[in-house]
């Protein structure tokens, strides 16, 4: 992998964190304020933007959770693609 693959691997990651957690944190305040239009707007706002950077994710480098694994097209990446957290050099 080229370092410039390498460093748009890395940037696609922090990106996706950034969208989950934006996801997690509204899900919390949902559960407690079921009822806030603008809260759930937001969260799927945010969702849709996670659910497609993982969905490049996937197509570019593997899968990262198995529910993603189904976007590999005709290989079965899940089990043969460095993890996340391995670093390829």
């Amino acid at each position: 992998m080229k370092n410039s693959d390498n460093i748009e691997k890395n940037r696609l990651l922090l990106y996706i964190g950034m969208v989950d957690f934006a996801v997690i944190e509204l899900n919390e305040f949902l559960d407690t304020h079921p009822e806030c239009q603008e809260a759930l707007e937001y969260f799927n706002y945010y969702n849709q933007l996670k659910n497609n950077a993982l969905e490049e994710y996937a197509k570019l480098y593997g899968p990262l959770t198995i529910r993603d694994a189904c976007n590999c097209g005709n290989e079965w990446k899940w089990v043969t693609q460095p993890w996340p957290w391995e670093g390829v050099c």
